[in-house]
Parts: C-alpha cells; sequence; structure tokens
C-alpha cells in the first residue's frame, strides 16, 4: 500500500534543545494515525515539518514518495492541515473567512465554500463574525479551511481541544466520514486519548522528541485486552482442565508457568474455582485491561525511548 508520509531519522533542534530526535514515521494511504505525547514531546514539531512551516535540521521525510525539496513543496497541495490554533480576521463572517482562505490557496471555484460550510456543519452561522464563534465552531471552521482544495491528507494538531463532549463526538464523527466516505488519510494528534481509541488505525508514541513506537490498532488491542493471569501449582494440568470444561478459551502459558486467559468469559472466581475443584493450589489471580493512556505511561516507565 502507499505511504504518504515516510520520514527516516527526522531531527529538528533549537540551539541546544532536541525538538525531534531520530523519528522515523510511516504514515499509509487511508490511516487515520492518532499521534500520542505528552506537551512538549514533539507532535507539533513533527506537523510543522511534515507542513512546510519549519525545516529538518537532519533526516529525510517523503510526501506522496517525493523527498526532494521542490517536489515536497508540490506535493504539499495535497495536503490540508490545523497546526496550533486556527487563524482568522475577526470581524469577517464565517463565509468570508473561508472565502478569504479558498483565494490564499488559489483555489477556483467560490461555489467549495458553500459546501463547505454545509459539510461540516457551519452554513447555519455562514454571515457570523467569527469573533463571536464558540470554540467547537472555531475548530469546524479550521477543518473547513483545512478541507479547501480537497486534499488528500489532513494533519491535525489536537482539533478536539477545547471542545465540550458533544463536541468532541461530532468532531470525531466528521473526521471518520471524511476518512471513509473520502479516502482522507488523516494524522491526528490529541490529549482525550479515550478519543483516538475510536478513531485510530495506528498509532505513534512520541516523548521527549523520540518515538518510543509505532503500532497498529489490532495490535495495540490485543495488547490491551482483557485478561486474567492465574498461577497454580500445576500449569500444565490446569490447562488441560481448561480445555476440557471451558472449550473455546483462548489462553498462553507465560513464562513464569502463570496461565493467561484472553478475553475471558466469566469472573476471575470461575477459573479460581476450577483450579480448587481440581484440587490445585492458587498462588495468584489477577484481571487486568490497560487503556490506551496506561500503555502510553507504561511505554515511558520502561524506558523504551
Amino acid at each position: 500500500m502507499e505511504h504518504v508520509i515516510e520520514t527516516n531519522e527526522l531531527a529538528k533542534r533549537y540551539g541546544d534543545v532536541a525538538a525531534l530526535d531520530g523519528v522515523s514515521v510511516s504514515v499509509r494511504r487511508g490511516d487515520v494515525y492518532g499521534l500520542v505525547g505528552d506537551n512538549g514531546a514533539g507532535k507539533t514539531t513533527l506537523f510543522k515539518l511534515l507542513c512546510g512551516l519549519a525545516f529538518p535540521t537532519a533526516g529525510e521525510m517523503r510526501l506522496f514518495g517525493a523527498h526532494a525539496p521542490s517536489d515536497l513543496g508540490r506535493q504539499r497541495a495535497r495536503v490540508g492541515s490545523i497546526i496550533e490554533s486556527p487563524g482568522f480576521y475577526p470581524n469577517l463572517s464565517v463565509e468570508r473567512n473561508l472565502e478569504c482562505c479558498r483565494i490564499q490557496k488559489g483555489v477556483p471555484g467560490g461555489e467549495a465554500v458553500g459546501r463547505l460550510l454545509e459539510e461540516v456543519g457551519l452554513a447555519y452561522a455562514k454571515d457570523r463574525a467569527c469573533k463571536d464563534l464558540s470554540m467547537g465552531m472555531k475548530q469546524r471552521l479550521g477543518l473547513a479551511m483545512a478541507l479547501i482544495g480537497e486534499p488528500e491528507l489532513l494533519v491535525l494538531d489536537e482539533p478536539t481541544s477545547g471542545l465540550d463532549p458533544s463536541g468532541i463526538v461530532e468532531m470525531r464523527a466528521l473526521l471518520l466520514r471524511l476518512n471513509r466516505e473520502k479516502g482522507i488519510t488523516v494524522v491526528v494528534s490529541s490529549h482525550h486519548l479515550a478519543e483516538l481509541e475510536q478513531m485510530a488505525t495506528v498509532y505513534g508514541f512520541l516523548n521527549r522528541g523520540r518515538l518510543l513506537e509505532q503500532v497498529g490498532a489490532e495490535q495495540l488491542r490485543a495488547r490491551c485486552a482483557d485478561f486474567i493471569d492465574i498461577a497454580v501449582s500445576d500449569p500444565a494440568g490446569y490447562t488441560v482442565l481448561l480445555e476440557r470444561e471451558r472449550p473455546g478459551e483462548r489462553y498462553q502459558v507465560l513464562p513464569d508457568q502463570a496461565v493467561r486467559i484472553l478475553d475471558p468469559r466469566a469472573g476471575a472466581e470461575a477459573y479460581s474455582g476450577l483450579a480448587g475443584a481440581a484440587g490445585m493450589d492458587v498462588f495468584r489471580l489477577e484481571r487486568r485491561t490497560m487503556s490506551l493512556e496506561q500503555y502510553y505511561l507504561g511505554l515511558k516507565e520502561k524506558g523504551a525511548a
């Protein structure tokens, strides 16, 4: 599958500070790529490099396969972005702001403005001055500006920042629709990690300018899945018992000889009771499931950087 973004050991320094340090990411066409990281992790710096708002100190970057500086400039016409807060003319209307953006980008056809306002749910407010917009409306207008010119790739830096819960849900639904119906590849950062879990097909975890890991959503779900660890006096005998009494259960025997029940179909007491009824001692019984936030914190704690 075609890669729309590829970076190789990309770095950006500001004096003695390494904002990005050897970051290699790859984003395939059609992905929703969720970039996770604390404030100062390097998310905005990476986005600025991708969009030509800053230039790398070292490393290579490809957009749609192109990597020469002149070619990158041309490929960025296929990219729409929100970097930090969208900028508006506060006294102009929503419609006029979007029209100005269209003209600045050199996109022909004024009819695109009305269509985009409909698409992002702002047609009703087209005559309202931008200074009077709510945060959610400003984010929607920012997205409309990013969509001018029908980009194939959206790069969105915290598009749900400042939104209330309803606004977050609406923004997520809009981005998913653009991805699924129009095939737009989306690269998005967010502090709302539970929200990213409902969108992303691939994750990149940044910490202090370095990429800790890039992982697909399916693989991540498997790592974070609900499971029960049970350590018993006879692990081999317990697996035989498990297959006989609870056929279809998925399990693994861990290096410490505990048995891990994957996606358990019953409460923990059912599995300990199974061992007890067979005369086995239970030394440890633990049920766990990890959120995206817990997974990221675990990566940091392990010193994966």
